[in-house]
């Protein structure tokens, strides 16, 4: 492990006070610049200021509405000061944690670096949510203080948040409600509890010292999908946090200070977290931020934003690639994408079809792709080509090396190194700032799920292979993956695979149990528009693929041919209500769901066969 290389990369954040060491602690739980101290709404937005880019637009807004506003760096600086100064009279101190249930709204960004900005933690959750997900969370982290919006917009909808917000509120541990107005629709106010965000800053002062915390003091909690159906609360401390997201960002896209990024996760997310609010902010970028689905009001509205606001970075998921792709090329005509320079994917495998139609169609064979692969917990991406990458050095569908000192390796099952060209278990086999101080209050669970099925190596729990020139290719979470007669196959595998065919938009896996295999899958396959292809000779031609690209084992049990695949607004798709639907049992908890009307026509379709 280089520790100088690391401690040069935390040499670029602004310190109170420097590390005594670099790195210390035991396996797993290292500790990195033990004994700095910092602020992370101090690295976002003072040290801009005082550089004399008060004025430079920090983030442009927009709905789907049309509405929008534009704000610079003194604005945000100025609005987060007043929020700290309202949420430290609240009582709000350091290590405190505040749940932030949002939308894709300025006072999101402004209430996670206002939480900074005082000490305490923010706990942001997902507006699509239910309440009793938003409960779970209030309960597991003890939080005091609640902050949320009257309504948030979605298709051109407005959704009553604060109700969510007092369901979930309720006889929990949560004493204040923080409440932004951005509607004149009525809400409920309780005069003991709620206050309005508005009336808070009212009457703040223009300026909050920001309170300096030790660099492994946690910054946010933020909560992941289990395979044990119980969400895990994932802890980055701020120091590591910091400068590993700030180093992965600059390697991936570069010098951003005269650049307009747009980064289209949600806050709730991740990705959210470290690369649409503090990777950019650190960096004096220009951020698009939009509130709204990606083909609504039509589907040109990312077009015709990155038009507008001349947009240079795009870092997006294949999920709203193929979204894109699928509604029509006609939503692009007469718009001018130019301005793009690089562009990204985060979150799932991106299929090299849907790879090549992002690169020429939207990058017009001129801008890499930064095809990223990471996960919540370790922080920011871990690899991903770096922007001096020549574009003959990508290839679609590999998010290619590790960033610098990243030690990455493939196991089989007994921890031994795979041949190059064999799948097998990719680890992590040094330690790296970004990596999570662990799971909220539950030592036990984190030291089981990423360190116990390996001696000495992070388990991520994703299944890839190496090919000869040393690029990384995923197939999927090794969750994920289907042994069929005692042949492992990744769903990612099947999948690439299923939409290299021209008349498919995308496709997805469903495990199912087989007596004789032991196991075996289903499709569900979602056609482009306007294809006339007679489903028959579609799936002579998907099982023909499916052989060639990877055997005779990869053969469905039956293919359906469905309008749409359930997904979650992040762009998940949720492949436990595919197998619900097929086990024709209960398909559980859609809050999450985006396009409920899906789950009528894949029963209606599922029904009309039996497997």
């Amino acid at each position: 492990m280089n520790n100088l290389f690391w401690e040069k990369q935390a040499e670029k954040l602004d310190w109170y006070k420097k590390w005594k060491s670099v790195i210390a602690g035991e396996r797993p739980y290292k500790r990195w610049f033990t004994g700095g101290k910092l602020n992370a709404s101090y690295q976002c937005l003072d040290r801009h200021i005082k550089n004399g880019l008060g004025q430079k637009i920090a983030i442009y807004w927009i709905n789907e509405l049309g509405e929008s506003q534009s704000f610079s760096y003194k604005q945000v600086y100025d609005e987060v000061n007043r929020l700290a100064f309202g949420l430290n009279n609240l009582g709000v101190k350091k290590g405190d944690v505040v749940v932030i249930y949002m939308p894709m709204i300025v006072q999101a960004i402004f209430s996670m670096l206002a939480v900074a900005r005082v000490g305490a933690i923010h706990n942001v959750v997902f507006s699509a949510f239910s309440y009793k997900s938003l409960k779970d969370r209030i309960i597991d982290t003890n939080a005091k203080f609640l902050i949320t919006a009257d309504y948030s917009l979605r298709r051109g909808k407005f959704i009553d948040l604060k109700f969510v917000a007092d369901l979930a509120s309720h006889e929990t541990s949560i004493q204040k409600v923080i409440v932004v107005k951005r509607t004149n629709l009525d809400i409920s106010l309780d005069p003991e509890k709620d206050i309005l965000y508005q009336d808070l800053i009212k009457n703040s002062k223009d300026y909050f010292e920001p309170v300096q915390v030790e660099s492994n003091d946690p910054l946010f909690v933020l909560y992941t999908s289990g395979t044990t159906g119980k969400p895990k609360g994932i802890v980055h401390s701020t120091g590591g946090y910091l400068t590993y997201v700030n180093y992965s960002y600059n390697a991936a896209f570069g010098d951003t200070k005269n650049s307009v990024y747009w980064c289209t996760a949600d806050v709730g997310w991740v990705t959210g977290h470290s690369y649409a609010v503090y990777a950019p902010l650190m960096n004096g970028a220009t951020s698009v931020i939009y509130e709204g689905a990606p083909d609504f009001p039509n589907p040109s509205i990312w077009w015709k934003l990155i038009e507008k606001y001349k947009v240079n970075i795009l870092y997006t998921s294949p999920t709203a690639i193929r979204m894109l792709r699928k509604l029509g090329e006609e939503w692009l005509e007469n718009i001018d994408l130019s301005s793009l320079k690089v562009l990204g994917s985060v979150g799932e495998i991106i299929n090299p079809d849907i790879w090549q139609w992002f690169f020429e169609r939207i990058g017009g064979s001129r801008c890499p792709i930064i095809d990223t692969w990471w996960q919540t917990e370790t922080g920011g991406f871990m690899i991903c080509p770096k922007i001096n990458y020549k574009l003959e050095d990508l290839k679609a569908g590999s998010p290619t090396f590790p960033l610098d000192e990243i030690e990455i390796d493939i196991l089989d099952e007994d921890g031994k190194s795979v041949p190059v060209g064999q799948k097998g278990y990719l680890v992590i086999k040094n330690f790296w700032p970004g990596l999570t101080l662990g799971i909220w209050g539950d030592n036990k669970r984190f030291e089981e799920t990423y360190w116990s099925k390996f001696k000495d190596a992070y388990y991520p729990g994703d299944y890839a292979i190496k090919d000869k020139d040393g690029y990384i290719w995923f197939l999927g979470r090794s969750d994920e993956t289907l042994n069929i007669a005692g042949h492992r196959i990744g769903t990612g595998e099947i999948e690439n695979a299923v939409v290299k065919n021209i008349n498919i938009a995308e496709t997805a896996v469903a495990a199912i149990p087989d007596k004789i295999k032991g196991q075996n899958f289903v499709l569900f396959v979602v056609l482009k528009q306007n294809n006339n292809l007679d489903n028959i000779i579609l799936e002579k031609e998907i099982i023909n693929t499916l052989k060639i690209e990877i055997g005779a084992l990869a053969k469905p049990a039956k293919i359906y041919f469905v309008e749409s695949l359930p997904k979650t607004r992040s762009g998940k798709i949720m492949r436990r209500v595919l197998s619900s639907l097929l086990q024709k049992s209960d398909v559980g908890d859609l809050t999450t769901l985006e396009n409920i009307s899906c789950i009528d026509n894949i029963r209606s379709v599922i029904a009309l066969d039996k497997i």
